[in-house]
């Protein structure tokens, strides 16, 4: 007696239906506009912090990005209100780390 059996058994009024994959199936979203990478020392005590903005998808989207980017470069940061704040001027190896993971990156001051 197999599985099918099994629970023909256990629920006899269940009509087994045959379920089909999509074609399509959900697509992933893609960013419209490019990320910006900025420096910033304002408002921080002269601490330097790089900003990455411009991200449109969801919170737990910008967070698995900021992990990936504090994790590779081994540096703090956060994100908060659509924006990824990571301490010191890592403007280029952040746009890299972008650029792999296939998002379009555009640099913003010096």
């Amino acid at each position: 007696m197999d599985l099918r059996d099994q629970l023909k058994n256990l629920f006899p009024t269940h009509e087994e239906q045959d379920f089909e994959m999509p074609e399509n199936p959900a697509e992933q979203f893609v960013q419209k506009e490019p990320l910006t990478c900025k420096f910033e020392k304002k408002g921080r005590n002269g601490k330097p912090v790089t900003l990455v903005e411009g991200f449109e998808g969801t919170d737990e989207e910008l967070k698995k990005i900021s992990k990936k980017i504090k994790t590779t470069l081994g540096i703090g940061g956060s994100e908060k209100d659509g924006v990824i704040i990571i301490q010191g001027d890592n403007r280029d190896k952040i746009m890299q780390i972008l650029k792999n993971m296939g998002y379009k990156t555009k640099r913003v001051g010096g």
